[in-house]
């Protein structure tokens, strides 16, 4: 077995729907802005909010895929009314989440196998696209941070899977061997980045997943979503 344990998160642990595009989240969120003191009707927000994205990432365009860190975005979103956002973008990002959460839930079996591999000593990581300010609070709230020996989060770092630079940052800032690591994820983007690097990669299907199983590379696969079968397929 390997030693080295590397979960992407969304898909492959959490299973979460979001829905950021109803107009009934940007009208209240425009109204949460409002209540702060940056007045905003919510296809104003809604644009800004996207046109504040869309320049963070071309400033960070010397990735091949490039990421950006979303309190910037709030935060730019206050400046821009003349409010200073002190801790407000922190706030207002964990609100947007929470309006744009649909639903969310740990995929049966991930603690029971996350405690099975920190009983057998395994070292286990999170490395993923996500944004830290989502991320951090749902890993707490689902009761699974205690588990990790190392996480590495896309916004942190500004490269997302499957740029190899993002796992070359990850492997080094955790000083793990490529042969003694298995990378386990539910999408190709996953294992992409993973196979490139000579990780092993183990490709679990969920409802989650892009692509049919079939067009996947990996050493090892569960088609059925069970993440406890790792230990039956490895």
């Amino acid at each position: 077995m390997y030693n080295n344990y590397v979960f992407n998160l969304y898909g492959t642990l959490i299973d979460i729907e979001t829905n950021e595009e109803k107009d009934e989240i940007w009208e209240k969120f425009a109204i949460y802005y409002g209540y702060n003191g940056a007045h905003y009707e919510k296809e104003e927000l809604k644009e800004k909010y996207h046109s504040i994205v869309n320049k963070l990432i071309k400033m960070n365009s010397k990735y091949e895929c490039p990421d950006y860190e979303i309190e910037d975005v709030f935060f730019k979103l206050y400046k821009d009314k003349g409010i200073k956002p002190k801790k407000k973008a922190k706030q207002a990002a964990k609100t947007f989440r929470l309006l744009s959460t649909e639903s969310i839930r740990l995929y049966d079996g991930v603690k029971e196998t996350l405690e099975r591999l920190a009983a057998e000593d395994k070292k286990i990581y999170l490395l993923s696209n996500a944004q830290k300010a989502f991320a951090n609070s749902e890993i707490k709230y689902l009761g699974i941070k205690k588990y990790f020996d190392g996480i590495c989060i896309s916004s942190d770092v500004g490269i997302r899977k499957p740029d190899t630079k993002f796992y070359e940052y990850f492997l080094e800032k955790e000083q793990l061997e490529p042969k003694d690591t298995l990378f386990i994820g539910n999408d190709y983007i996953d294992l992409k980045g993973a196979n490139d690097m000579g990780i092993d990669s183990l490709y679990i299907h969920s409802n989650l997943s892009s692509e049919q199983p079939e067009d996947v590379t990996s050493k090892y696969k569960i088609l059925d979503g069970d993440i406890r079968k790792i230990f039956d397929v490895i």
